[in-house]
């Protein structure tokens, strides 16, 4: 089906798109634009919406804003925005009178032209996914990019030819309603995390599971044998299984050793990628290219993951080098949402750093990253509203005698130079703040904006 045939099926029926975000503000223009009767529902109202209610409004679309905004819910199809439960009351209650949930990346599976790569996980997945899509770039392929890494791409199926490649990033919000999977599915790893949002951790992990619940006997699923969760989903799978590991080796996939990444098929390991020779800093960023490479190594030459190895520099908000002043280096780790990757983090670094930490709690236990502060840095600067909580997992857990010293700064901008006033040079600050940016920024990537903001005006 094209993405013309998909919309001349829904022209006639009541359209409600729910959430007025990144991924759903192109969906409306769309939808509107080819004459669809679309209602647009968001939480916020016309004054916080901006310029973007009048335009919406100009199109054709109707808006329904403010606190009562899925009151009355009344639509055929209904698409809900990315980290929306689907099962919110107003609308089960649509769905149990016919109405068909759906999102914009559940239906770009539907008419997608070219083939699938999708990656989810805890962690690592969006640097997997663009690693990924710099592979396939490399080899000389048209690489669309999207999904949870911030591009909407069902208002571009038109342009994607058969032979081109859409990699997409999923997340547990995007998989909990989704009813297809792509031929090549990747799971970085499966940790605690979302617990806010979730019920429970069983959902959160049955989300993930979409990612390759329907592949076929032709599918190919990635996943991490160093990982629990994901190293028992290797039973459940329709298709082929491809494992990367760190730790120990594979009989099929992709596993590292004494600085060497090996390429396992039919139990014969050639050595494809020294690690010394990955740009990017940290172990995590040598699974993320294990676990990217073991998706496409049937289609990229161990030549082409060497070139990218030593060239792509990361992705930005990923202990990404903001500055070096008066001999400190300051990274933007924003990304980190979560205690396991903030961990990641602080092992990147052979030297103990300085870390700024903090911010929503999204119900994920910081007990494992209490002995990682310990371990791994030097001072740390707590902000945000999780800050007590921190400093507890770091003051309760074993072998803390006082060190690091912690300190709280209930202002972000303050934390910053904060920490900037207790480097000394040869240090490293970092911003890794194993928390959602949802109690002071729209997200994370506004978070590392500000950081970035305050750290380019140090003196």
């Amino acid at each position: 089906m094209t993405l013309s045939q998909y919309i001349e099926e829904i022209k006639d029926k009541k359209i409600a798109v729910v959430g007025i975000g990144i991924s759903n503000t192109p969906l409306i223009k769309l939808l509107a634009g080819k004459g669809c009767r679309v209602t647009a529902c968001d939480r916020r109202n016309r004054e916080a919406l901006g310029t973007a209610a009048e335009e919406l409004e100009s199109l054709g679309a109707e808006l329904k804003l403010g606190d009562g905004y899925l009151d009355g819910l009344d639509a055929d199809v209904i698409f809900r925005t990315p980290g929306m439960r689907p099962d919110l009351p107003q609308i089960a209650e649509a769905v149990s009178r016919g109405a068909v949930l759906t999102s914009e990346m559940e239906a770009f599976f539907e008419v997608c032209p070219c083939e699938i790569i999708a990656v989810t996980g805890s962690d690592g997945k969006t640097t997997t996914t663009t690693l990924i899509s710099e592979l396939l770039k490399a080899q000389g392929f048209t690489v669309h990019l999207g999904g949870n890494i911030g591009t909407p791409l069902l208002c571009r199926a038109d342009e994607m030819s058969p032979d081109d490649f859409a990699v997409v990033e999923l997340s547990s919000f995007q998989l909990m309603t989704m009813k297809k999977s792509p031929r090549i599915a990747v799971v970085t790893n499966v940790a605690p995390n979302h617990l806010d949002i979730h019920r429970d951790m069983d959902e959160y992990v049955d989300a993930k599971r979409n990612v390759f619940r329907n592949q076929g006997p032709d599918g190919l699923a990635v996943f991490n044998l160093d990982n629990d969760i994901t190293r028992g989903f290797a039973d459940e799978a329709g298709g082929k299984v491809a494992f990367f590991s760190r730790r120990e080796p594979v009989g099929n996939g992709v596993y590292c050793k004494d600085g060497v990444i090996y390429d396992v098929r039919d139990g014969r390991a050639e050595p494809v990628l020294e690690t010394g020779g990955i740009k990017i800093p940290g172990v995590h960023n040598i699974e993320n290219y294990m676990a990217a490479y073991a998706a496409v190594r049937d289609i990229v030459t161990a030549e082409t993951l060497r070139s990218v190895a030593g060239s792509f520099g990361g992705v930005e908000h990923r202990i990404e080098l903001v500055r070096e002043l008066k001999g400190v280096r300051y990274y933007n780790d924003s990304i980190a949402s979560s205690p396991s990757r903030t961990t990641a983090g602080l092992r990147s670094f052979t030297q103990k750093v300085i870390l700024i930490a903090g911010g929503k709690d999204k119900g994920v236990p910081f007990d494992s990253l209490g002995p990682e502060i310990i371990e791994h840095v030097k001072k740390l600067v707590l902000t945000g509203l999780t800050a007590d909580k921190i400093r507890s997992a770091v003051e309760n857990a074993p072998g803390y005698s006082g060190e690091p010293e912690i300190f709280t700064v209930p202002d972000f901008r303050d934390a910053v130079i904060k920490a900037s006033k207790l480097a000394e040079e040869g240090d490293i600050v970092i911003l890794s703040p194993a928390c959602t940016s949802f109690d002071r920024f729209r997200n994370f990537e506004e978070r590392g904006n500000f950081f970035k903001e305050i750290v380019k005006g140090l003196e």
